[in-house]
């Protein structure tokens, strides 16, 4: 108990202690979408009545197609929001791999200011009425950056090749991705005029490599289902970090009765890490659940065991969190739910990546523990092509993390954790309209308030997100969708000089139009940053202003 009480105290130092002179980082732009206009035909299989989702939270209208959108719900990922959410996937960002056929597969080719270059090439091919392969490259680089021109350039680079093998009775998929970027940490501090940095010690490369393959039943017919997925990733840097990362997940069901299941979902994670230390950090969940369902109402208990190792910092404990929710629906269209569940959160030099690529080197890794979660809401689609969501959430939790300034390097950046209990009240609302598919539209707005345990701030977390995204279809050939996105409140600190600064409230616009020339040729431009705001995410990180990128696409 002392060890632990110690370790936990400790943990705020070793955030600022590890980081020194190296980071892995984010590039400092919002990342250019362009969209293509297609003729997509589709290969349908027969859907599957998969037994763990056989009771919907809202059932849509036979023929009724909801607004897509998909934004970070930040009860479920206690990760800063992005600052460009996954919303309304593109075209070419569509999981092709349902859909190779003609016109499916394309070749394009962009540029723009900055010195922006995009070049991607998508195939798909559909061997037999059940196997499909697809394979896809996307390079999109910028020769110069918003900070002493080359100095902030970036680069990244993507592979994926994939296939699935579709069965009446099971289902198997698998993929190898590899990922590459390039970049530099261009947050250093103002230089004597003359004085030249030397871009070698600025510069940082990432190699992701994934190996993804999963397994599924699709028979109807069979009383247990289930599905397993597994993954092997592993991160590379310029400085010799690195972070082998295995998982699997299992989903299972069996039904006792026409309206109870007994539901499991299990997790075990096996990572190795090497920085400046070479350490194993290892997770195992098991989740069994228990579901009632009625015309009226759904009832889900269970319990959540988590057990974590980490041999760095001498851990291992399990811990067991009950889950509890409850869905009424008193009438059809509206469900009105609440619930209390915990976890364990699991951090990876992976996952604090993908929120923060300035990362200073041997930066701290540490579960989060939410202890505790209660949420209540509503939801319900109307109809006429409407949906809505809204959600309060009271959490606590245990090592919560955020991301400031290194101590040592300003350009990088430390993950600092409050080992004492931080309180996140969350306020969320969402809603959706989509006109025929000629139209659609979503809007989110979410209000965070923190009660930090012994950490001073939620040091670059806002306070305020608001999301919204718009698709117009003018006609076959032109397609407009506009969006727009607002973080308020975000605060960081310089520990070497004391003084604290709110950073101004990010205000960003885009807007992305394809034009369909041809059966096979289309045009697209992308503009990015309508309001030209050099604004910063991350302290010292001041985004590209207006930039824009255009080209063709050669559909086949």
């Amino acid at each position: 108990m002392t060890n632990s009480i110690a370790l936990r105290s400790s943990l705020f130092l070793l955030a600022l202690g590890f980081s020194s002179t190296f980071a892995v980082a984010q590039r400092g732009e919002i990342e250019s979408q362009t969209y293509e206009i297609v003729k997509e035909k589709s290969i349908e299989f027969a859907p599957a009545n998969r037994v763990f989702d056989k009771v919907q939270p809202i059932q849509a209208a036979a023929g009724q197609k909801k607004v897509s959108y998909e934004i970070i719900d930040p009860q479920i990922n206690i990760s800063s929001p992005k600052l460009t959410p996954a919303v309304g996937v593109s075209s070419d960002e569509k999981d092709r791999t349902e859909q190779p056929d003609v016109l499916n597969n394309y070749l394009k080719l962009g540029a723009g200011n900055y010195g922006r270059f995009l070049g991607e090439l998508f195939v798909g091919s559909r061997t037999s009425e059940d196997l499909v392969f697809t394979a896809q490259i996307k390079h999109l680089s910028a020769a110069n950056g918003p900070v002493d021109g080359k100095n902030s350039a970036n680069a990244g680079t993507n592979l994926r090749i994939g296939g699935k093998y579709i069965r009446p009775t099971y289902k198997v998929e698998a993929s190898v991705d590899y990922d590459r970027k390039n970049y530099y940490f261009y947050g250093y501090k103002p230089q004597p005029e003359g004085f030249e940095v030397n871009r070698d010690t600025i510069r940082q490369t990432l190699n992701q490599f994934g190996l993804n393959l999963g397994f599924e039943n699709t028979d109807a017919s069979v009383a247990v289902d289930y599905s397993v997925k597994t993954s092997l990733n592993n991160i590379t840097d310029r400085y010799n970090a690195s972070e082998l990362d295995w998982g699997t997940k299992l989903m299972a069901s069996v039904p006792i009765s026409e309206s109870f299941y007994a539901l499991l979902n299990a997790d075990a994670f096996v990572s190795q890490r090497v920085d400046r230390l070479t350490y194993n950090r290892n997770l195992f969940r098991v989740k069994p659940t228990f579901k009632y369902t009625s015309d009226m109402f759904t009832i889900t208990a269970g319990l959540n065991a988590v057990n974590e190792t980490d041999s760095e910092l001498n851990i291992n404990k399990t811990k067991a969190f009950p889950v509890v929710n409850f869905d009424v629906a008193p009438f059809t269209g509206l469900h009105i739910f609440a619930g209390y569940d915990g976890d364990i959160v699991r951090n990876t030099l992976r996952s604090m990546l993908s929120e923060n690529l300035w990362l200073a080197p041997n930066v701290l890794i540490v579960n989060t523990e939410k202890n505790a979660d209660i949420y209540a809401g509503v939801k319900g689609e109307p109809g006429g092509g409407f949906n809505y969501e809204g959600k309060v959430s009271y959490a606590r939790y245990r090592n919560f993390y955020n991301f400031n300034n290194s101590l040592v390097d300003t350009s990088r950046f430390a993950i600092i954790y409050d080992p004492q209990k931080t309180k996140v009240l969350t306020i969320s609302g969402q809603a959706g309209y989509n006109y025929n598919d000629l139209f659609k539209t979503s809007l989110k707005v979410s209000f965070f308030d923190y009660s930090m345990g012994s950490v001073e701030e939620a040091w670059h977390r806002p306070d305020l997100t608001l999301n919204w995204f718009n698709a117009l279809t003018i006609s076959k050939k032109l397609f407009v969708t506009a969006d727009f996105y607002m973080l308020r409140g975000i605060k960081a600190k310089n520990f070497q000089s004391g003084i604290v600064t709110k950073l101004p409230v990010i205000a960003d616009l885009n807007l992305k139009i394809d034009y369909l020339l041809t059966k096979n040729f289309s045009a697209f431009v992308g503009i990015n940053n309508v309001l030209g705001k050099q604004y910063q995410r991350y302290q010292y990180y001041p985004q590209q202003g207006l930039n824009f990128i255009g080209g063709l696409s050669f559909s086949f």
